[in-house]
């Protein structure tokens, strides 16, 4: 395996065997500016993987995960602090928080397609350090904003788009991790790798109050008496962007297989395969991050009164909102190591029946819910005695999602995968070529994927409160039975097509 060394720093001892000095080929010097390169990497060879890639991979792993949480923190961070907004000074409506904290999924999604292209473009390591450092955009902007409530709307409103950089991530971090593992463990490693920055939304999330001084932490931490301080928390998230990159620059790898021309890449979106993986993708991730987005305001609009003490009447939001996400992110891996063994499309199936029960308790839950216009503490005290079942129905809605979540990413490798083993032959050059082809399509599968299943994260927030709806309560409901008929579509989807035992790709155990 061959390295350009032009800027690379020594070969840690664990890596001898990967970065063996020798001269670059003319194509790859041309092509290789900048960058740690790793120009041999065969990890479906058995010997090769064992000796050489698996700690090679585990260590770009370890540093991605860190890279993508951050991203993800930062994409969610309106998501509370959108909650804390008013208390500071801000006069926002509602539907106005909704749409702030639907700004950035939608950027998210857009932005996904060209970050997930950007890997083969600039090298995994390389584009891992740019997009860290993006992140600086949206932090800084953030403590501009948050700390002058003379700041207009439409101003929040962009500077909140800016939050969907952190989004991107994702989908460079996954296109990259792809090509470092073998498919027999992409499921896990896929897996481990988007749950870490699922994460990033449940320690926004939790964190975030507490940082600022909104809110104790479980006794623990006692809320801060200063008043609400937003700033910290872009601040600190700006430092850590740093952090990763240089992280990234000092011990992560471009791989020199993940180069695939755009043409190549784009040929993905003609593959009737991914429109239809997206489509269960926006059930399943769609459904994380929006409700991920949205739960804080959720938590606030339907459990709480603000009281004149400033103590509040019902639930507060701040110690709860970060459990959603937390779950999610901790059965994503599961869903990976699952979908390993059991097969992907098993998988995703029972995930969107759980889906399916879960929503309809958490809808059963809001319509027993008495109706507070008047901000009463007596409706909203009794409303509180709902908020366990509503809790603990949306948690396992939220742990359906992250079983789906990594059960559907495992799906894809192997339905691109049997496309590639079609009319080959076991061991020739033509079988070789075709997975090798595969594995790049692949990747820029996930990208697409990706950014069609995070457009479900803007999606849910406006349905819950857009500015045209009038009665965001009423709109919560309605929201919930859409969602749960299109739990039942996703369901009949994966089973007509993936997991019935008489269709092409049951047969081949997707």
């Amino acid at each position: 395996m061959t390295l350009d060394h032009s800027v690379a720093p020594p070969a840690r001892p664990a890596d001898t065997a990967t970065t063996t000095a020798a001269p670059a080929t003319p194509s790859a010097a041309g092509s290789r500016r900048t960058g740690r390169w790793i120009e041999d990497w065969r990890p479906e060879d058995p010997d090769f993987w064992a000796s050489t890639g698996r700690p090679v991979a585990r260590r770009n792993l370890v540093w991605s995960i860190f890279a993508e949480h951050l991203g993800f923190s930062v994409w969610l961070i309106w998501s509370v602090s959108a909650a804390l907004l008013v208390a500071s000074g801000f006069d926002f409506s509602a539907q106005q928080l909704f749409v702030l904290v639907a700004a950035p999924n939608l950027v998210g999604a857009l932005i996904r397609l060209p970050y997930s292209f950007a890997v083969a473009r600039f090298g995994g390591r390389n584009w891992t350090v740019t997009s860290a450092l993006l992140l600086l955009v949206p932090t800084l902007l953030f403590v501009w904003a948050v700390q002058d409530p003379t700041t207009p709307y439409w101003a929040f409103l962009l500077i909140a788009a800016t939050a969907g950089l952190g989004g991107g991530n994702f989908a460079s971090s996954m296109a990259n991790i792809n090509f470092f593992y073998p498919t027999a463990e992409k499921g896990a490693a896929l897996g481990l790798n988007a749950a870490g920055g699922n994460l990033g939304v449940a320690v926004i999330q939790l964190l975030l109050p507490v940082l600022v001084g909104g809110a104790g932490l479980f006794g623990l931490v006692q809320a801060s008496d200063g008043g609400l301080h937003l700033e910290r928390a872009g601040w600190l998230y700006a430092a850590l962007a740093v952090v990763a990159a240089v992280a990234a620059y000092a011990a992560m790898d471009n791989l020199a297989v993940a180069s695939s021309r755009p043409r190549e890449q784009l040929g993905v979106v003609v593959r009737p395969q991914t429109w239809l993986v997206s489509f269960l993708y926006v059930g399943s991730f769609g459904s994380f991050i929006g409700y991920s987005a949205a739960m804080p305001l959720l938590i606030k609009l339907n459990f709480f009164v603000p009281t004149p003490d400033g103590a509040g009447a019902g639930v507060n939001f701040a110690y709860y909102a970060f459990l959603g996400a937390l779950v999610g992110s901790f059965t994503r891996p599961f869903g990976g190591w699952l979908a390993d063994r059991l097969g992907g499309a098993r998988v995703t199936l029972a995930s969107f029946g759980g889906l399916v029960l879960g929503t309809l308790v958490v809808l059963w839950t809001l319509t027993r819910l008495a109706p507070n216009p008047e901000q009463s503490v007596a409706v909203a005290e009794a409303n509180a005695a709902w908020f366990p079942l509503f809790l603990g129905a949306f948690l396992f809605v939220f742990a359906a999602t992250g079983i789906g979540n990594g059960a559907v990413f495992r799906m894809v490798p192997v339905i691109w995968r049997h496309r590639a083993e079609q009319g080959t032959a076991a061991g020739s050059a033509e079988r070789t070529a075709a997975l090798a082809a595969a594995t790049k399509e692949c990747s820029a599968a996930l990208g697409v994927i990706g950014a069609v299943g995070a457009l479900g994260g803007f999606g849910i927030p406006m349905m819950f409160g857009a500015p045209w709806i009038d009665d965001p309560v009423s709109a919560v409901e309605t929201a919930f039975v859409v969602f749960t008929a299109y739990y039942l579509v996703c369901a009949a989807v994966t089973y007509a097509v993936y997991a019935r035992r008489s269709s092409v790709l049951g047969q081949a155990g997707v």
